[in-house]
């Protein structure tokens, strides 16, 4: 049996296979390791009971995850695991990598993320490549869950946004200065919360502040993340729920940036499903 985990700051989906055969899914709460603690990482993976009936026929785990570029954070999430998996196979692997196994398969291309954060990377005979650089909420994420949100705040504090929508937007969220700096500034999951403002963009998608404010969003991460590469390929995949959700307007950037309309997924879990399922 193999379990496969794809976790987001946000998010973390759970899957089991038999021999290419799905025996159980669920979700739990994301985290990154960049931002959450150890202790809190244990408790969501330690809680969470979907492979307790198969804890010992689990022989492969494979673990993608925001923030697990670097060896210091897939050396923390190894260890979590071969707690658990003590007899088991762990492979830990960074979000990009689940990104471009679900997308590309065995082909090429350019891989991107667009959830909460953001990123991209060129995908080359089962490898990456190059990839970008990622420098956070507070520094990048251009495009992301985050970037939209900051962009919605700051409007709304400078009174940049139209007032239709700033009254609509006091009436929904808890707009206190001091609170949505406290929430910002002292939270491990700052990233989380700038992005649940996200949903007022959807809501209100057809009005032309906020799809202004999305498109600009959106070529910014189109100059950032995918023009970087010297590449011709026009193979381009993104996953994650802004990608999603906002599709038609990032549909509408790539074409106005010469670019072919993107594949896009949700989540990479049914993808990684496929993946799995072959190696």
């Amino acid at each position: 049996m193999k379990l496969i985990i794809d976790c987001g700051s946000t998010k973390a989906d759970w899957l089991i296979l038999d021999k290419g055969t799905e025996v159980a899914n669920t979700s739990t709460n994301g985290f990154n390791p960049n931002y959450t603690d150890k202790d809190t990482i244990s408790s969501i993976t330690l809680n969470n009971n979907i492979y307790t009936p198969y804890i010992h026929n689990i022989r492969e785990v494979y673990f993608y995850g925001s923030g697990c570029a670097s060896i210091k954070n897939c050396n923390l999430i190894e260890e979590i695991f071969k707690n658990i998996f003590r007899s088991s196979k762990i492979v830990v692997n960074c979000d990009l990598m689940a990104a471009s196994h679900a997308l590309m398969g065995d082909k090429n291309g350019i891989v991107g993320i667009l959830g909460t954060g953001s990123n991209s990377c060129f995908y080359e005979n089962g490898k990456i490549k190059e990839r970008a650089i990622s420098l956070g909420y507070i520094l990048g994420d251009e495009g992301s869950g985050s970037h939209i949100g900051k962009s919605l705040l700051r409007d709304y504090f400078y009174a940049a946004m139209p007032k239709d929508l700033r009254n609509r937007f006091e009436e929904r969220y808890d707009l206190r200065r001091d609170n949505v700096i406290d929430n910002i500034y002292s939270n491990s999951q700052a990233s989380r919360y700038i992005a649940s403002f996200v949903p007022f963009a959807y809501d209100n998608i057809n009005n032309s502040y906020i799809k202004n404010l999305c498109a600009k969003c959106f070529n910014e991460y189109i100059d950032i993340f995918l023009k970087r590469y010297d590449v011709s390929s026009n193979n381009i995949g993104i996953v994650g729920s802004i990608a999603y959700y906002f599709r038609d307007i990032i549909n509408e950037c790539f074409e106005y940036q010469g670019f072919n309309k993107p594949q896009i997924l949700k989540s990479p879990i049914e993808g990684l499903k496929i993946y799995h399922s072959v190696y």
